[in-house]
């Protein structure tokens, strides 16, 4: 019973956060097949972030397909105090993002994907800068992880 409660208290203290959600159709020969594809984004506050993409049939089921799959694949994201320890590049596809580590008080400057990602990763200064022109949300929310990924200590 113990350690149900824990883990109940656990989960709790999760930042989930929806990027996008999409429509998508299947056309087949009986006709066309709606769907629901949700980009989500999980982390702790303070150092663990994941995403996943949930995709189902209904909204509230692709959110939590989501929300389960992240929680499996959570990094940890190396800090410095309130911002990131150096500057650092990430891209994936035709995307590619540039941070910036910023002094305190400067809060995160960045696009709405980037923003939720600091948010649940629990980086509070941050200068982000999307160089390409891409903006496509999936494609910005893996650049962004595989720049955390590459972070050094």
């Amino acid at each position: 019973m113990q350690k149900t409660d824990k883990k109940t208290t656990q989960e709790q203290a999760f930042i989930e956060k929806v990027i996008t959600i999409n429509r998508v159709t299947k056309v087949t020969k009986g006709g066309k097949n709606l769907a629901f594809s949700a980009l989500v984004v999980v982390g702790d506050g303070e150092s663990q972030v994941g995403f996943a993409l949930g995709k189902a049939n209904e909204v509230a089921d692709a959110i939590r397909k989501g929300i389960k799959r992240a929680k499996k694949k959570m990094i940890v994201a190396k800090k410095r105090g309130t911002t990131i320890p150096h500057e650092i590049h990430g891209e994936f596809g035709a995307v590619e993002i540039l941070f910036k580590p910023a002094a305190q008080g400067t809060g995160v400057i960045a696009a709405a994907p980037i923003r939720s990602i600091c948010e649940c990763a629990g980086i509070k200064d941050i200068l982000t800068k999307i160089v390409k022109k891409s903006k496509n949300p999936t494609n910005v929310v893996k650049a962004t992880f595989t720049a955390l990924e590459s972070m050094k200590g």
